[in-house]
């Protein structure tokens, strides 16, 4: 069965409000919740796990059922790190049923269903996959002020979320992670430690973690569109 880990525990200072972010709203919905009804809504995930702050945990719990979120299992009170909230996560999936474990932002709304099934599929054919879009910037690598080198942009692309692994896999990256005391906000890049080739799965620009101001502006223009509107 395969599995998704909303990552939600994070406190969301640099948006400012006194709230944390996953809680702010976009069209008068939380956020949370329209990143829970993206899951909803695939065909390939059957089983959700949403990680917390741990005073959170209720009210979370409360939102899912008024919005009749099934696939919501458990509510996991998040750690002081976004690593040690993942391990949590990971040991609150059931290890005898579990296939690919899809760890997914809680503030990246603007997934589609179908892009989560295409990296959950491209996972279960070859182990690890994520979500990418490609560069559309000139990257400057700088040092010291100055520029030291243009980097190639055909070859750049931007990690989105999910990121989808077979359970042992991600497991094996998240014990040594926290065996050798490692924080990565990436958990391909723990995967990657341990020489496992991770495939790219072309996304969407719209696909943003809001983390400031300007994103919920944005926020509010993207949920126009019909195919993200939530509906109690």
């Amino acid at each position: 069965m395969n599995v998704a880990i909303i990552a939600a525990a994070g406190q969301g200072t640099r948006l400012g409000g006194g709230r944390a972010k996953q809680f702010r709203e976009i069209s008068g919905t939380p956020i949370i919740i329209h990143t829970l009804m993206r899951f909803e809504q695939c065909a390939t995930i059957k089983e959700v796990i949403v990680v917390v702050p741990a005073e959170c945990a209720a009210e979370v719990a409360t939102l899912t059922g008024k919005y009749g979120l099934r696939k919501v299992a458990r509510v996991v009170r998040g750690g002081s790190t976004r690593t040690e909230s993942i391990w949590r996560g990971l040991q609150a999936v059931r290890a005898a049923t579990a296939g690919v474990v899809a760890v997914h932002d809680g503030v990246r709304p603007f997934v589609t269903p179908e892009e989560i099934d295409r990296t959950v599929r491209e996972a279960e054919a070859t182990g690890a996959a994520i979500l990418a879009a490609p560069v559309v910037d000139t990257i400057k690598e700088v040092e010291g002020g100055h520029v030291a080198r243009t980097l190639e942009r055909a070859r750049l692309w931007h990690a989105q979320t999910p990121q989808c692994f077979r359970y042992e896999l991600l497991r094996r990256a998240y014990e040594l992670a926290l065996a050798e005391q490692l924080e990565a906000t990436d958990d391909s890049a723990l995967v990657e430690r341990l020489g496992a080739t991770v495939s790219v799965v072309k996304g969407d620009a719209r696909n943003i973690k809001i983390t400031a101001p300007r994103d919920i502006a944005l926020a509010e223009v993207i949920v126009q569109s019909s195919e993200f509107k939530v509906r109690e």
